[in-house]
């Protein structure tokens, strides 16, 4: 038996959800991220972005999120991250700055601003609580007033499903994202009978799965995947590495400026203080009250 891509790798995540054939999955999925907070379905959406044959996902150049707009014009941006790029908060504000600030040209109206979506869909733990799906808007601190409801962002953390059991005759968000999560096959019925449009994803993902050329695609973007992951953490690594040196140095020199402190107090000679503390008589100096 062929093993089955895994839908969270950015590549495959925009080949079932991102392209013109398959833009009933992605209006289905975003229906049920979207009544789950308590807004009215989608009827139809235009894919901005949508995946081509043509797309090298080896190439870091390329945009492998997935971009669509309501009819009513809101914009809509969703991302898969296998692994942690870190500062995603900062990144996700970033983004959205652009798909905003984007949408009209210098010297046209503010009040052609329409609003934008961002959804975020991590492999990853980011936010401190228990809920797999938290959506943010811009309120007011005391009194939760909406300062515009241009700006949502909805971070979905894959990790917080571990405990949660698939559903039995439940549509909803949920089902979308154990199948992302990678759950058994055995489960795939479950929940394409809760959500319908799932069965079109699940079999979107074995023709891939079967395709030689495209096995060969998510080879290659795997590997830029794994080489990127080191690069950063690398980064990191040495980032911490050098920011703990820092500090002991940091922690030296005020060892020193205490010791020649102390010993000014007492009286001793500058060069005896020169040689005891290893600073020089200039900043020594400086140290005098």
């Amino acid at each position: 038996m062929t093993e089955l891509l895994d839908p969270r790798v950015d590549f495959v995540f925009k080949r079932i959800f991102g392209s013109e054939q398959n833009k009933d999955v992605l209006l289905a999925f975003l229906n049920s991220t979207f009544i789950e907070t308590g807004e009215a379905p989608l009827t139809e959406i235009t894919v901005i972005n949508t995946y081509t044959d043509k797309d090298s996902p080896e190439d870091k150049q390329s945009i492998l999120d997935i971009k669509a707009k309501t009819v009513e014009g809101k914009l809509i941006n969703i991302e898969m991250q296998l692994f942690n790029p870190y500062h995603m908060e900062k990144r996700t504000l970033f983004y959205w700055s652009e798909m905003y600030f984007h949408q009209i040209k210098k010297g046209e109206n503010y009040n052609l601003l329409k609003k934008c979506v961002t959804i975020n869909i991590l492999n990853y733990s980011c936010l401190d609580n228990e809920r797999y799906h938290n959506v943010f808007h811009l309120r007011e601190d005391h009194t939760g007033i909406s300062l515009t409801d241009d700006i949502e962002i909805h971070v979905m953390e894959l990790t917080k499903l571990e405990q949660h059991a698939v559903p039995l005759e439940q549509g909803g968000l949920v089902n979308w994202l154990l199948f992302l999560k990678g759950i058994d096959t055995s489960n795939w019925e479950v929940l394409a009978m809760n959500e319908p449009m799932l069965k079109k994803a699940m079999d979107t993902l074995e023709f891939l799965s079967h395709d030689a050329a495209t096995r060969m695609a998510y080879d290659a973007r795997m590997k830029a995947l794994s080489d990127e992951k080191s690069m950063i953490e690398g980064a990191r690594a040495e980032g911490l590495r050098e920011g703990k040196m820092e500090g002991k140095k940091e922690g030296l020199r005020e060892g020193k400026e205490e010791m020649a402190r102390e010993l000014l107090a007492l009286g001793v000679d500058m060069s005896a203080i020169v040689k005891a503390s290893g600073l020089s008589e200039e900043e020594i100096r400086k140290l005098l009250p």
